[in-house]
């Protein structure tokens, strides 16, 4: 590499530009890369818009006629049954030694048998929907110049139509700091607001109470197995009167209307009723407009600290579902900042500080039952939902997820110890909200006791972009010790090479044909888990040597990482999925792509190091698209940030391009199908890794820039080490860069084959101000 040879400016800044950029007027297409908006009512859920405060959330979709927000609270579960560990410990090594002989079948029907809980039904351990807030108005005549939009960079849907001459408009949101959705209608002129206010559930438990101008829901779910919910709403007005109905508010001849809904849960213990009137009590003083101004005070302090401009496009002005359809057919740079502001909205909407981390759904559901309950895959989906929270400068709404690796662990000891003898903790495909770690259901999903260990690396992630050394010490370190603990015990020697493996375990939900011929999906050291014992125990030994903590146990790691069995590329130049050549795929377009771990979102693979890896994912990437893997939502958002690692940007921005045409909803949520978070996590998340790295210990500007996006701007992106950086480029050149050091860290950056080192304070910025160019 030769090294940089720049203009370089070191400044002190002060501490409101460490604390987040405000956004400026920096691109042509400010209002579109901010608006998710249609020019027809919701004819569906998945054309409903979303609102959250973390905790709090509405799909407003309705019509003009008959406004619907269907409401969320992020505890609202039902839990019927549960999951108990078999005690199948003592079958273990004569699992491992059938498997060790090739005997897979039995080995499987042991299995089965010895470790594996049954599954329950879907409906007994799911999150549900709160229920309905309905607003039906009087007048039904014709509407003209309707317009439903989500603003973005305010958290708030705003509706707008004429009718009569007169013009109406609609502002929905949700706050967290006052813990209060909020609707609030204007008309164009005096008294012409006349509608009934209502709410329902689902099901018929829903118990509806009016008192005064308020109306009260309030249920213990699936006839007392799962939570105690209560929901309130609270009708106020300007002019007009507000009357009893029949489980309902009659508003007539309003000036305003506004409508204020709290919602709590006993899921942490607490009586629900109490909680809302904690919440009343605090909002009974309180205007609207205070209400509004201090959410949006709150949310820009998270917002705003990042911005993107890709040079906007012609599509701009065409409404989202139209555009969505229009994706792939010409240029819409524009989309993609559209798609990377929607993520970054969705996650400070759905996981703050405090509250439960976001789940398959992230807080949007409206059902009863929803697609796999809704739950906390850990097999990757969990994982991907907080894929950009820390690159996209959102590092606190990384904490709710982290948090809830740590609760894993009470339940994760004992599945431990029962399932496999092993100390530590451990968890498998999926959890829920009360954090069961059992293995269930059938092999292929159910026996893949990794998901901690893939879970608690995230809490290392955490450190190394924001150095906070105080949550390592208190809590982080511990969690991670106790995952990688379970790793240490679980390894095993492979008798025909001496080298460790883990097992018996699948590659998560795949399965590969035996020797014999048989159909099988456990087997010994498969290699995505291979690759998490390396990441995590890699991981832990940094912190290890930074805590100064646990020298003794250290060395038995890095021994162990010493012995571990290494990743094969087999005879086909790929990364081979199983770490026997003889077992075969079964299906060679699978969804999961377990063996690229180390690619992303591991950084064990990097093109300075081990290009031979490199050369190999790409064999099985080319191999998996071949034969249709992408096909899910979330699949094809992995696909960007493998890519993206690679340095391919046209083809990680071909991903993208599918990702919209293929597997993104009308409101531009993610459909597996169907509807699923994670995606819209994973793509967010790509957008950003192809602008910024930082994984292989330098930060690298522009990466996997594609052709497409050949001029552009972006402000506040996060690389480990602290470093906050904005960057502009033309023609697909870097024109110049600024390098915020938050922890005064050595800075090493580097620019296509250019690279420099700088030592830096904290609190300096380091200007580019010239051209990068080769010394």
């Amino acid at each position: 590499m030769g090294r940089i040879f720049l203009h370089v400016i070191l400044m002190m800044v002060t501490t409101g530009f460490i604390s987040g950029c405000q956004k400026t007027g920096i691109t042509t297409n400010a209002v579109s890369q901010y608006q998710v908006w249609f020019d027809a009512p919701a004819s569906d859920w998945n054309m409903a818009l979303p609102i959250g405060n973390g905790r709090l959330g509405a799909m407003v979709s309705g019509d003009v006629n008959r406004e619907r927000l269907q409401l969320n609270e992020e505890s609202v579960w039902c839990k019927k049954g549960s999951y108990q560990d078999k005690q199948g410990a003592a079958s273990l090594s004569r699992i491992r030694a059938l498997l060790f002989e090739g005997r897979y079948k039995e080995a499987e029907q042991l299995a089965s048998q010895e470790l594996m809980d049954e599954r329950l039904p879907t409906v007994t351990r799911a999150y549900q929907t709160l229920g309905d807030l309905h607003i039906h108005y009087q007048d039904s005549g014709d509407y003209t110049n309707y317009r439903k939009t989500l603003l973005l960079d305010s958290a708030m849907v705003r509706i707008a139509y004429s009718r009569g001459g007169m013009n109406f408009n609609r502002d929905i949101f949700s706050s967290a700091v006052d813990d209060v959705i909020l609707f609030r209608e204007t008309a164009g002129a005096q008294g012409k607001i006349n509608c009934q206010v209502y709410l329902s559930r689902p099901g018929e438990g829903e118990e509806i109470l009016l008192a005064g101008d308020r109306i009260i829901m309030k249920e213990h779910v699936e006839n007392g197995q799962g939570v105690r919910y209560e929901a309130r709403l609270q009708v106020k007005t300007d002019g007009g009167n507000v009357e009893a109905g029949n489980n309902s508010l009659i508003v007539s001849n309003a000036n305003i209307l506004e409508i204020r809904i709290v919602a709590r849960t006993d899921y942490a213990g607490d009586d629900p009723a109490i909680l809302c009137d904690t919440d009343e009590t605090s909002l009974r003083n309180k205007s609207y407009e205070k209400i509004l101004t201090d959410h949006l005070k709150e949310y820009k302090g998270y917002f705003d600290r990042v911005s993107l401009d890709l040079g906007g496009s012609s599509m701009d002005s065409i409404p989202t579902d139209e555009r969505i359809k229009l994706a792939g057919e010409k240029a819409d740079p524009g989309l993609a900042e559209l798609y990377f502001n929607f993520g970054r909205y969705l996650l400070i909407s759905s996981s703050r500080p405090g509250n439960l981390p976001a789940n398959l759904q992230g807080i949007w559901n409206d059902k009863l039952i929803p697609p796999w309950n809704a739950d906390y895959h850990i097999n990757i989906n969990i994982q991907m939902n907080y894929w950009p929270a820390e690159i996209t400068n959102l590092s606190e709404c990384h904490l709710p997820f982290l948090y809830f690796v740590g609760d894993l662990r009470d339940n994760g000891r004992k599945t431990a110890r029962d399932l496999y003898g092993c100390r530590g903790f451990t968890a498998h495909h999926t959890t829920d909200a009360w954090h069961f770690t059992t293995a269930f259901g059938q092999l292929i999903y159910g026996l893949w006791p990794m998901g901690a260990a893939w879970a608690s690396t995230h809490i290392w992630e955490h450190y190394l972009f924001t150095g906070d050394r105080q949550f390592l010490e208190a809590y982080g370190y511990d969690v991670m010790r106790e995952a990688v603990l379970f790793l240490s015990d679980y390894l095993v020697e492979h008798p025909h090479t001496g080298k460790l493996v883990t097992g018996p375990s699948n590659s998560p939900e795949n399965r590969f044909a035996t020797p014999a011929g048989d159909t099988a999906s456990i087997s010994m050291g498969p290699v995505m888990d291979l690759q998490i014992v390396w990441h995590v125990f890699t991981s832990f030994i940094a912190a290890s040597v930074l805590l100064e903590r646990d020298h003794e146990f250290r060395a038995v790691l890095q021994d162990q990482l010493d012995r571990l069995a290494p990743v094969r590329i087999g005879s086909d130049g790929r990364i081979m999925e199983w770490s026997d050549e003889s077992l075969k795929e079964i299906d060679p377009g699978h969804r999961h792509m377990s063996h690229l771990y180390g690619l992303y979102p591991s950084n064990q693979y990097i093109w300075s190091d081990t290009p031979e890896y490199m050369e190999a994912a790409l064999k099985v990437l080319s191999h998996r698209l071949q034969h249709g893997g992408g096909h899910t939502g979330w699949s094809r958002a992995w696909m960007i940030n493998f890519y993206a690692r690679l340095k391919d940007g046209d083809q990680a921005y071909h991903h993208f391009q599918l990702l919209i045409a293929k597997s993104t909803l009308p409101n531009l949520f993610d459909n597996h199908p169907p509807f699923q978070i994670d995606g819209n996590f994973g793509g967010t998340a790509g957008i950003a890794e192809m602008l910024l790295q930082s994984h292989a210990g330098y930060v690298e500007l522009l990466p996997a820039l594609p052709e497409a996006w050949e001029t552009g701007k972006v402000k506040g992106l996060m690389a480990r080490g602290g470093f906050q950086v904005d960057m502009k480029w033309k023609d697909g050149t870097l024109v110049s860069a600024r390098v915020l050091s938050k922890l005064g860290n050595p800075l090493n950056i580097r620019y296509g084959d250019s690279s420099a080192s700088f030592e830096m304070d904290k609190g300096q910025v380091l200007n580019l101000d010239h051209q990068l160019m080769e010394n």
